[in-house]
């Protein structure tokens, strides 16, 4: 099977240039040849660049190569409304959703122990704005009301 990462010879011959990334998938190049699909590929029809798209997607697998290719259709192609773009365009809102919650939810327990008069650590309020779980966000904000320190808020009892 050829190593196609020339634009001009993927425009030749898609099929094989598809077939070509898929079996080249461990290949140290495989950048180079992704990247020279994601380049015609965006100058073709959606009807068929959605198909081959959905079909590389399939073709890497578990490969690392399926996350560059992820990215790649995620940044060169999104424009495109294959399945694949629009699942990474949710997964996207829904991580940046969550960690926006989590900063909230860390400034919000800052803020409680701030009016109290409760002195932060820097350890402290590293742990807080590091933590990205709501669950134990949600926690350390109900002991922050109550807490004779910041370090009790980390503490089960």
């Amino acid at each position: 099977m050829p190593l196609i990462t020339n634009p001009a010879e993927v425009r030749k011959d898609l099929a094989l240039a598809t077939l070509s990334a898929i079996t080249h998938a461990r290949n140290p190049d495989i950048g180079a040849i992704l990247k020279a699909m994601t380049n015609v590929l965006r100058d073709t029809p959606a009807a068929l660049a959605n198909p081959i798209i959905e079909f590389i997607a399939q073709g890497m697998g578990k490969h690392p190569a399926a996350a560059l290719w992820r990215k790649l259709v995620a940044v060169d192609l999104s424009f495109y409304k294959s399945p694949l773009s629009e699942e990474l365009r949710d997964e996207g809102r829904v991580k940046g959703r969550a960690e926006g919650e989590a900063r909230r939810a860390a400034e919000d327990v800052l803020a409680v122990l701030v009016e109290r008069g409760i002195d932060v650590p820097e350890e402290a309020r590293e742990r807080i704005t590091g933590c990205g779980d709501a669950e134990t966000l949600s926690r350390w904000l109900r002991r922050a009301v109550t807490a004779p320190s910041a370090d009790e808020i980390f503490t089960d009892g």
